[in-house]
C-alpha cells in the first residue's frame, strides 16, 4: 500500500469532519455563542484565568495534548499490523477522541469554567466528583512520575535537546514579560522567539550536555514543574507552548511534504499475530494507542487550562475539535514513519519480532526517528539533522506534558481542598507543593530496586482510557438532560468503558497469576475495578432520577 494515499485520504477526512461533524457539534449540540462571556473573561485574575489569542490557545492546547504520546503509542500499536492502528487513529480522533475534548472544553465553558470533578458534581452529584478526584490525583501524579524518568533518560539518549529545552523557557519568559508588560507587537515578539528558538537548537547541537546524572535531572525537573505550576500562565507556559507548538508544526509539514515526494509502500503486515507475548488485540490495541485516537488525560487539558484560556466561545471548536484531528494527523504520520520509513520488511520483521523487544522507550523512539528522519531527508536536510531536529521535537513536548500536567495536578488539589473545605489546600503554593511531592514520589521511591512509577505504569494505559471514558459519561448526561442528541457521546462512552474494563481485569488476572505476584499491582487494579463500577452506578441512578 503507497503511503502517500493513505495520507492524502486522512487529511480529506480530517477537513470534512472538522467542517461537517465539528460544526454540527458546536452549532447544534452545544449551541456555542460568540456573545456569551467566557470563564477566561468572567473570572480572569492574572495567573490561570487569562484570555489567550487563538492561535497562542491553539499552540498551548496542542503542545499540552500532545507531548510524546501520539509517538509512542502508535509506534508499538503497529505491531498489531498496520490496518487495525490506522483505522482506529482516523475514526477514533474524528468520532471519539475529537468529541471527548471538545466537548469536555464545551461543558466546561457551560459551567463557568470548572475541573472536571466540578463539572461531574453540577452535573450528576458530590460522589462522582470525589470518585473522579481520586482517580484523577493517581493518574496525573503517577504519569508524571514516569515522565520526570522518561525525560532524565531522553537527556541521556539527546543530550543536543537539552540546551534548546531549557533555552526555550528563557525565551518564553521574556516573551511573555514583552508581550503582556510592555504590549509588544504579537507578531514581533514571535519572530524575535523563533529566531531565539532555532538559534538554540544549533547551539545545542555544537554543545550537548551529558555530565548531569539522572538523579540531579529529576531532581531539577521537580523544581521546574513547581515553578510552572505556580507562575502565571500568560508568563511562561502560553508563550512556551505557542512557540513551542512551531517545532511540530514544522515536524507535521516536512513529514508530510517527504511523504508525498518519496511515496514509501508501507512493508509492515496489513495484520500481525506472529509474536509469541502479543496481548489480544481488543482491548489492548484501545489502550496502548491513545494520543492521537482518544486520551484520558485531554479531558484534564480541555477542563483545566485550556478552558481559562478561551476567548471566545466559539474558538472551542478549533481548539478543542482541531487540535484532535491535528494530533490524529501525527499519529497516522507517526504510523507511516515506523511502517514505511523504516526500510524493509526484513527490517520491520526484526524491530517488532516481539512485545518485548519492541516495546522499550528506545526502540519505539529509535523506529519513529530513523522512519521521519527519511520523510524529511526529501526536503535536503540530511539525515543527521534530520534526526537531531526530530530529537529536540521529541525531548520539548515531554517537558511541555510535565509542566502542563503539574498544573492540572494543582487544581486537583485545590479542588480537593474546596470540596472538603480545607482552606489551605487553595493556596496555589501549597497546592503545588503537594502536587510536586506526589510525582516526585513516583518518580524516586522504589520497590524492589525498581521505581513505584514504573511498577505501576502498566496499568496507566488503562486508567488513561477509563477517564477518557469517564469524561464522556458526564458530557452524556449533560446532553441527555439537555433534551439534545446525547448519543454523539454515549456510543464513545460505551466502548470506551468496555474496552477499558475489559483491559483492567485481563491485566488484574495476569498480575495474579503471575509467579513473582507485585501486589501492589493487584490492589491498585482492584481498587480501580470497585471505583469505576461505584462511577457508573452513581451515573445510573442519575439517570433514572431523571
Amino acid at each position: 500500500m503507497n503511503a502517500a494515499i493513505i495520507l492524502l485520504i486522512t487529511l480529506g477526512g480530517y477537513f470534512f469532519a472538522y467542517f461537517i461533524y465539528g460544526k454540527y457539534l458546536r452549532d447544534k449540540i452545544f449551541k456555542l455563542d460568540p456573545r456569551n462571556e467566557t470563564p477566561a473573561h468572567v473570572h480572569e485574575d492574572g495567573i490561570d484565568y487569562v484570555p489567550a489569542r487563538r492561535s497562542v490557545l491553539f499552540g498551548h492546547h496542542f503542545a499540552t495534548i500532545a507531548g510524546l504520546g501520539p509517538i509512542l503509542g502508535p509506534a508499538i500499536g503497529v505491531i498489531w499490523g498496520w490496518l487495525p492502528a490506522l483505522l482506529w487513529v482516523f475514526f477514533g480522533s474524528i468520532f471519539l477522541g475529537a468529541v471527548h475534548d471538545f466537548s469536555i472544553l464545551a461543558v466546561s465553558l457551560k459551567n463557568q469554567g470548572k475541573f472536571i470533578g466540578e463539572v461531574a458534581e453540577e452535573i450528576v452529584g458530590k460522589r462522582i466528583k470525589s470518585i473522579l478526584q481520586v482517580i484523577i490525583f493517581f493518574m496525573l501524579a503517577l504519569a508524571m512520575g514516569v515522565f520526570v524518568l522518561t525525560i532524565t533518560i531522553l537527556f541521556k539518549m539527546y543530550p543536543e535537546g537539552i540546551i534548546p529545552t531549557f533555552g526555550l523557557i528563557a525565551i518564553a519568559l521574556v516573551i511573555g514579560t514583552a508581550l503582556n508588560r510592555y504590549h509588544t507587537p504579537f507578531i514581533i515578539t514571535t519572530i524575535i522567539g523563533l529566531i531565539f528558538m532555532i538559534g538554540g537548537i544549533f547551539l545545542g547541537i555544537r554543545f550537548p550536555i551529558t555530565r548531569i546524572s539522572s538523579t540531579n535531572w529529576s531532581y531539577i525537573l521537580l523544581v521546574y514543574a513547581f515553578l510552572a505550576s505556580v507562575l502565571p500562565v500568560w508568563i511562561l507556559l502560553q508563550p512556551r507552548d505557542y512557540l513551542n507548538s512551531f517545532l511540530l508544526y514544522i515536524g507535521l509539514i516536512t513529514m508530510f511534504l517527504g511523504v508525498l515526494i518519496l511515496r514509501p509502500t508501507i512493508v509492515a503486515p496489513v495484520v500481525n499475530t506472529a509474536p509469541s507475548d502479543l496481548p489480544s488485540l481488543f482491548p489492548f490495541l484501545f489502550v496502548t494507542i491513545a494520543c492521537g485516537a482518544i486520551s484520558g488525560f485531554h479531558c484534564l487539558a480541555s477542563s483545566g487550562t485550556t478552558v481559562r484560556q478561551l476567548d471566545n466561545e466559539r474558538d472551542a471548536r478549533f481548539i478543542g475539535y482541531g487540535s484532535m484531528l491535528a494530533e490524529g494527523m501525527l499519529a497516522t504520520l507517526v504510523i507511516l514513519a515506523v511502517t514505511a520509513g523504516i526500510g524493509s520488511a526484513k527490517i520491520w520483521n526484526e524491530h517488532y519480532a516481539s512485545w518485548s523487544i519492541a516495546g522499550g522507550l528506545q526502540p519505539k523512539l529509535d523506529a519513529f526517528i530513523q522512519g521521519a528522519s527519511l520523510f524529511i531527508a526529501q526536503l535536503g536536510i540530511p539525515v543527521e539533522i534530520g534526526k537531531v531536529l526530530l530529537s529536540v521535537m521529541v525531548v520539548s513536548f515531554a517537558l511541555t506534558t510535565l509542566d502542563s500536567a503539574t498544573r492540572l495536578l494543582r487544581y486537583n488539589v485545590e479542588e480537593i481542598g474546596r470540596s472538603y473545605k480545607i482552606k489551605f489546600l487553595n493556596n496555589r503554593y501549597i497546592a503545588s507543593i503537594i502536587a510536586v511531592a506526589a510525582i516526585g514520589y513516583f518518580a524516586l521511591m522504589k520497590s524492589g530496586g525498581k521505581s513505584i512509577g514504573l511498577v505501576l505504569w502498566k496499568l496507566f494505559g488503562s486508567l488513561n482510557q477509563l477517564v477518557a471514558g469517564l469524561g464522556l459519561f458526564v458530557v452524556t448526561i449533560y446532553l441527555f438532560r439537555k433534551k439534545v442528541n446525547y448519543h454523539v457521546t454515549l456510543w464513545p462512552t460505551l466502548f470506551m468503558l468496555i474496552s477499558t474494563i475489559i483491559a483492567i481485569v485481563i491485566q488484574m488476572i495476569e498480575f495474579i497469576k503471575s509467579e513473582q505476584k507485585v501486589w501492589s499491582l493487584i490492589v491498585v487494579a482492584s481498587v480501580i475495578i470497585i471505583l469505576t463500577f461505584c462511577l457508573i452506578i452513581e451515573v445510573i441512578i442519575s439517570f433514572r432520577k431523571r
